[in-house]
This record gives C-alpha cells, sequence and structure tokens, in this order.
C-alpha cells in the first residue's frame, strides 16, 4: 500500500507455510533468518488464538510486493518461507495483522 493508500503486488513471489504445536500465549512477530538473505528467508509469527491474520512484505517506497498469509490461521507457531526471486536487492519491511496485534520487521535481500 502507498502514501495515499493503492494497493499494488510486485511480482511473484511464493511463501510456503508450515505450523508446528508449540504452546503459544501471545501473539509474535519474529525476525526473518538468515537476515542478510539471498534469495529465501523464513518468516516465523505466533498466533495466540485462531482468527484471520495478514502478513504482507513492502519496499521502502511502501509498495506491497508480496502477500504471504491473507486468511484464517490456527492458533500456534507458524514458519512461511518467502522466496524473493525477481525481487532486487535491497530493504524490505514485513507486517503481521491480526485482531488486535501489528507488529513490522526490516529484512534485507542481497543480491
Amino acid at each position: 500500500m502507498d502514501i495515499v493508500g493503492h494497493e499494488e503486488e510486485l511480482g511473484t513471489q511464493s511463501a510456503t507455510p508450515t505450523a508446528s504445536i508449540a504452546q503459544v500465549t501471545e501473539y509474535a512477530l519474529y525476525q526473518n533468518y538468515p537476515n542478510p538473505f539471498n534469495p529465501s528467508t523464513e518468516i516465523v509469527y505466533d498466533m495466540k488464538e485462531a482468527g484471520f491474520a495478514s502478513l504482507k512484505v513492502y519496499n521502502v517506497l511502501g509498495r506491497q510486493v508480496a502477500t504471504l498469509v491473507k486468511g484464517a490461521v490456527e492458533s500456534g507457531r507458524h514458519t512461511i518461507t518467502f522466496n524473493a526471486t525477481g525481487l532486487p536487492s535491497g530493504l524490505y519491511i514485513y507486517k503481521l495483522e491480526t485482531a488486535g496485534f501489528t507488529a513490522q520487521h526490516k529484512m534485507l535481500l542481497l543480491k
């Protein structure tokens, strides 16, 4: 989403979700690993309870470049593999939004 609210996805990226049965007591978004990365990295987040979640990636201009999660998610710890093949090197921001929780982190793609 840019400054005026327009959403645009640039290119095609892939994300592979996995979930583990960890005892989760709060919502959390963790730093991606590895960081810097080329071309893929893992993003881990915790869902205290099942519900809607949105995990998106933005470039430094605020343009959305990927949607990794958008929809109903079970409670527990989740890992997404983000493949940035096709994106240029640079700083990116990934943002998790759920009911009542929002967090974001920076990640660096180096080619």
